[in-house]
């Protein structure tokens, strides 16, 4: 969620999306398989990817000229460092690897369709949409009234914030009394430094002590800042908050919000030029990925559970344009 909250949502629409930090490159310094509770992440370029058999009835929605290609071109907004665990790049530096590719592979492949990943910029991504390059995006996009107006989406994942504290804090956080005189850090112009700025408000106005807001530039500068005990809690996208949890063990979500704020739950979905004839396609093989549970099995190595979705929503009600 890097939207700059300063400026009105209809002007910067299309910057709403890509979650962790630029200049993280856990990828990198993680190694072959980074530690995790009960597991590992594998940052290797042999990921395995769940492909599983194609559905005819998913598949007999295709637009007869997708179909007769026999492949789904697949742009991924992750050029440069990426942004892990959702799509950034395995440890030789080259492959993309993370959720959403393997998301998007799994669609595919329930499609009947070879998946061909193409990793560019955030930019590039929705001018390859509007052109027709890219069949589907996969990149961590929240649904927006103003991107409804060009493109078609299926939600796959809820579009969350989340608490972060050092593990053991014995910290919970639901509600702004829960923040009331704790040191809190967020990342400045973010669309989750305009909520946690309402909460602290908040705490305010109902006569708590103050909450007591700081800013680092990185998300390493944080994850010290928690460890040495000079914030308690930091709020910020959930899933770049679950792959730390994974991948080092010292710290823990302590509650989770929508990005979206208190009046609609965000939303993340797959991508497609409006009106193409491909989403009904999406929807069906989505609703069977969630059948079969790959797609739990997908969340699940991600660390991403508790932002899974019981069915496919196709163009459900975004983040408003502002001032309507």
């Amino acid at each position: 969620m890097r939207t700059k909250w300063m400026v009105a949502l209809a002007a910067v629409t299309l910057s709403l999306s890509a979650c962790a930090a630029p200049e993280e490159k856990a990828a990198a310094a993680a190694g072959p398989a980074a530690s995790a509770a009960g597991g590992s992440l594998n940052l290797t370029p042999e990921q395995n990817r769940i492909r599983p058999a194609k559905d005819d009835a998913a598949a007999a929605l295709l637009p007869a000229d997708v179909k007769a290609s026999g492949k789904l071109i697949i742009g991924v907004g992750a050029a440069g460092s990426g942004f892990p665990p959702l799509a950034f790049a395995a440890t030789d530096n080259r492959t993309l690897i993370g959720n959403e590719p393997d998301i998007a592979v799994a669609i595919a492949s329930t499609l009947g369709l070879e998946p061909v990943l193409e990793n560019t910029s955030w930019e590039n991504l929705f001018i390859g949409l509007d052109s027709g390059k890219y069949q589907l995006g996969a990149s961590n996009i929240t649904v927006t009234e103003e991107r409804k107006l060009k493109y078609d989406f299926v939600t796959y994942r809820l579009d969350n914030l989340a608490w972060l504290a050092k593990k053991g804090s014995g910290l919970s956080v639901s509600k702004p009394a829960d923040i009331a005189g704790k040191r809190v850090s967020v990342s400045s112009g973010t669309n989750q430094e305009k909520i946690l700025v309402e909460w602290a408000d908040e705490v305010k106005k109902a006569g708590l002590p103050e909450v007591e807001i700081k800013y680092y530039q990185t998300n390493q500068a944080v994850y010290l800042a928690l460890g040495s005990g000079q914030i308690d809690i930091h709020l910020g996208p959930s899933p770049s908050a679950a792959y730390h949890v994974a991948t080092t063990g010292q710290t823990e979500i302590v509650g989770t919000y929508s990005g979206a704020g208190k009046d609609l739950q965000g939303l993340i979905a797959l991508t497609t030029k409006k009106d193409n004839g491909l989403v009904k396609a999406y929807a069906a093989a989505l609703d069977k990925l969630i059948a079969s549970g790959d797609y739990a099995k997908i969340l699940q190595r991600w660390n991403l559970t508790n932002e899974g979705v019981t069915k496919a929503e196709v163009n459900p009600p975004g983040l408003p344009i502002e001032g309507k």
